[in-house]
């Protein structure tokens, strides 16, 4: 498993992520084998948020945690915060939701701090001082040890960070071979063509010159949970093209997409949101390779992409 050095303490994290919003109707039983699965291949760090199936997902979690303390300290355990959904979904980054939000998850997890906390999604009425202050007291409090946010560009961040002391050291983008709209517009800077009407906002760039670790999450979807594309038929080439380098690279086409994903050279990490042991192993197998430049391009062009 290939891994990343992780803020200051240079702390080693697997460049594959589990996601664990799906696991809200399994057993207890079939969460702890999955994780076991996931640390036997050398997945380290658990991905989640307070909403995941209404706190669920959390609580199955912590009845594990529970059961089997021993696997705690082999765990980065991350979560998120600052959706809420009440009559309607809506987002809330006040001190007061934070706070109340973190206490939730841990008293859910059965743990006293969490290794990181992402703002989940912008909340455009966010006041940079009152999310400092909570910041502040869960650092201080031992309850958060690092922070960072979610899907928010560099200027969402630069606002942050106007009052926030606290490394942000992850940005949770969403990011596949079949989604990828900062790289379509960023290849048509200044070009006449529609794309360059999308004004890229370099969040990947930014991500790469303050050092920010990349969540890619949905790395086998295309739109906003719209669906696999491995396998679809509506993605013809680009199966065609997955396939090909499956046979050549002897693993899986999910793999291959996989690796897509992290050849960007960045601190990447990818999130992968399976309830199947069997495909913890698939996933891992993206870590074995690395795509060559022609390829990247290959599978982005298969993809319905164009370049300039």
């Amino acid at each position: 498993m290939k891994t990343i050095e992780f803020a200051q303490e240079k702390t080693k994290l697997s460049s594959i992520v589990l996601g664990l919003m799906r696991i809200k109707n399994l057993s207890p039983l079939q969460v702890e084998e999955l994780i076991e699965t996931a640390l036997s291949v050398g997945i380290n760090t658990f991905d989640l948020a307070d909403i995941y199936g209404g706190g669920r997902s959390e609580e199955i979690l912590g009845q594990v945690l529970k059961n089997r303390p021993d696997l705690r300290n082999q765990m980065w355990i991350q979560s998120k915060c600052g959706i809420r959904i009440e009559d309607f979904t809506y987002f809330d980054f006040s001190k007061e939701h934070i706070l109340n939000s973190v206490e939730g998850i841990l008293q859910r997890l059965h743990i006293d701090q969490l290794n990181s906390l992402l703002l989940h999604r912008p909340d455009v009425l966010m006041e940079p001082e009152e999310v400092a202050e909570a910041f502040d007291h869960l650092e201080k409090t031992g309850k958060v040890r690092h922070f960072g946010v979610s899907n928010q560009n560099p200027m969402m961040i630069e606002l942050l960070k106007t009052a926030v002391s606290q490394p942000l050291a992850i940005n949770h983008l969403q990011l596949s071979a079949a989604f990828a709209p900062e790289f379509d517009a960023g290849f048509h800077v200044n070009m006449e063509q529609a794309l360059s009407s999308s004004v890229t906002s370099s969040i990947f760039e930014y991500a790469r010159t303050h050092d920010m670790v990349i969540q890619a999450w949905s790395v086998l979807q295309h739109g906003y949970f719209q669906g696999v594309f491995v396998g679809d038929p509506k993605f013809e080439k680009l199966n065609q093209v997955l396939n090909r380098l499956a046979n050549h690279y002897q693993t899986t086409p999910s793999a291959i997409a996989i690796a897509w994903v992290l050849r960007y050279p960045a601190k990447m990490q990818a999130i992968i949101g399976t309830t199947q042991p069997q495909r913890i192993l698939e996933a891992t197998q993206a870590t074995n390779l690395t795509l060559s430049r022609k390829e990247w391009y290959e599978i982005y062009l298969a993809a319905g992409k164009t370049l300039p």
